[in-house]
This record gives structure tokens, C-alpha cells and sequence, in this order.
């Protein structure tokens, strides 16, 4: 919605004032076209040649989530951590071997079925399970794992950086490419230098519609996105990094409602619920394995 909102706003401002000032949008509409061609296809092949398929494809992929509504919600949360709240009482009540049929499992656990949000976000399913096997195989030392599952999610930030690197290098790159449309634009206005000046005004004024699609573009449309797609990608680290912080504060020794806690001092103001709810939430919940 933000994403429409934007571009529309963006939209109207420019060529509502470009109207308003008594510009002829006849010589933008028939330039604009033919431009695009140059500088769509200028961008995309340095696109291609500057980044790997896999960056590629992973590109194509976070340009939807800019037509999609945030994934996590306050609601996300609590389920969140109302799942690692049952997962850490069973291994507390029953001990880790509890959890072996839970993790190998996930998709057939009685004790993740209530949580169908958590199920169906893959990442976080097979970060926290692929955890909780090596602590029930005995890697328990909690320095030791953090170290490692911060080098994990340090491949995932560096991944979603190249994403967003990507994008931005496009939107650095359109106001030089607006001006080689620009120059194409001059040479096709110097090969009719013989025609009457009526002509060469809109020769010219199409010649300097690439460098005005070049840096608006680049500043109204494709920079922004390029921001829009880090906080999506950002705000979706914290998922996992709440989980991170929830199964080290478990295997710390604390009691499950003050290993939720820590969890939830990890999320952002704007998704995190309250202690009070958070608390209401797991009171409510049936003993697990129950």
C-alpha cells in the first residue's frame, strides 16, 4: 500500500506542477516511451552482468514484498512467544530428549500445530529446530552457540545486503544513464539540424527528457525502493533474532517466562507486545504435551 501511495504521490507532484507551469506534456508522452526502451535496457543488462543468478533471483522475489502487507504483527509476535514458551517448559518439566519428536518433526508436532504462523515461516522453523538438535545432542554451552548463530545470521544479513546492494547500485546508476539517452537524444537532433525551430525545440525537449527520467527515477522511485526492501528484510532478521535470543536466555538456565522476556526486549517498539499481554498469552496455554 505505501509502495502505491508513494509512486502515485510521486506521480502527481511532478507532472501535476509540470502542468501546472504550463509545460506541454505531449513532447514527455511521446519521448518517454523510446527512452525507457534505452534506459530500461541499459539498466537491466548491467544488472545482469553485475550480479550473480542467485542475487537475481532473490531480487525478484523481495520486489514483491514490496506489494504485500508486513509480515509480523504484534499478533506474530505473542504466537512467537508463546511457542518458545511451551517448547522451553516441556524441556524443563520433561528434559531435552522431550523435544527430539517435536524437532525432527515439525510439520507432525502436537506441541508446534497451535502455532500455524511460526510453521509456515521455513527459516525460522529450520533455525530453531536445527538448534534445539545440537543442544539435545549435547552442544549446550550457550557462548558457544550464540557465536554460532550469530555467524548464521550474519550470512543471511550479508545475503539480504547484496539484494538491496543490487537495487541501489541500479538507482546510482540512472542519472548517468539518463544522460547517455540524453546524448542519443542530441544526436538525433543534430541529424535534422536543417529543420525549422518549432521542429528542434521538441527534438531537443524529448533529447532532455533521459536526463529527467534518469535522476527522477533514480531519487523518486527506484532509491526509495531500494531503502523499503531493507527495512522489510530488516524487520524480518528480527524474527530470527528473537528466536536467538529466547534459546540462549533457555539455555542460560532461566525459567521459561523470563527466557520469553529476553525474547521479547529484542523486538522492535512498534511489534512488541506488552509484558502484561505476553504474560496473559502463556498463562492461557495448556500444559504442554498435555
Amino acid at each position: 500500500m505505501n509502495l502505491i501511495i508513494g509512486i502515485i504521490t510521486v506521480v502527481a507532484g511532478t507532472f501535476g506542477g509540470y502542468m501546472l507551469e504550463g509545460g506541454h506534456i505531449e513532447v514527455l508522452a511521446k519521448a518517454a516511451p523510446l527512452e525507457i526502451v534505452i534506459m530500461g535496457g541499459t539498466a537491466a543488462g548491467g544488472f545482469i552482468v553485475a550480479n550473480p543468478s542467485i542475487v537475481i533471483k532473490r531480487t525478484g522475489k523481495a520486489m514483491g514484498l514490496l506489494l504485500k502487507k508486513p509480515k509480523y504483527s504484534k499478533e506474530s509476535y505473542i504466537e512467537l512467544l508463546c511457542m518458545m514458551y511451551q517448547v522451553f517448559k516441556l524441556a524443563k518439566t520433561k528434559g531435552l530428549l522431550a523435544l527430539e519428536q517435536h524437532i525432527e518433526n515439525p510439520n507432525d508436532s502436537s506441541l508446534l500445530a497451535p502455532f500455524p504462523g511460526f510453521l509456515a515461516n521455513h527459516h525460522a522453523v529450520d533455525f530453531f529446530c536445527d538448534y534445539l538438535r545440537l543442544v539435545t545432542l549435547g552442544a549446550d554451552k550457550p557462548y558457544e552457540l550464540e557465536a554460532l548463530m550469530d555467524e548464521e545470521l550474519d550470512v543471511h544479513h550479508n545475503e539480504d545486503n547484496g539484494i538491496v546492494n543490487a537495487i541501489q547500485n541500479i538507482a546510482d546508476g540512472m542519472p548517468a544513464i539518463g544522460i547517455v539517452a540524453a546524448v542519443l537524444g542530441v544526436i538525433h537532433t543534430m541529424g535534422s539540424i536543417t529543420e525549422p525551430p518549432e521542429v528542434l525545440g521538441r527534438l531537443i525537449g524529448g533529447a532532455l527528457v533521459g536526463t529527467f527520467m534518469g535522476v527522477w527515477t533514480a531519487y523518486g522511485a527506484i532509491g526509495p525502493m531500494a531503502n523499503s526492501i531493507k527495512a522489510i528484510l530488516e524487520a524480518e532478521a528480527k524474527y530470527i533474532q528473537c528466536l536467538k535470543v529466547g534459546m540462549i536466555a533457555h539455555l542460560q538456565g532461566f525459567a521459561p517466562s523470563i527466557s520469553v522476556e529476553y525474547a521479547r526486549k529484542a523486538l522492535l517498539s512498534e511489534v512488541r507486545p506488552s509484558f502484561i499481554e505476553v504474560e496473559e498469552a502463556t498463562g492461557a496455554l495448556p500444559a504442554p504435551g498435555a
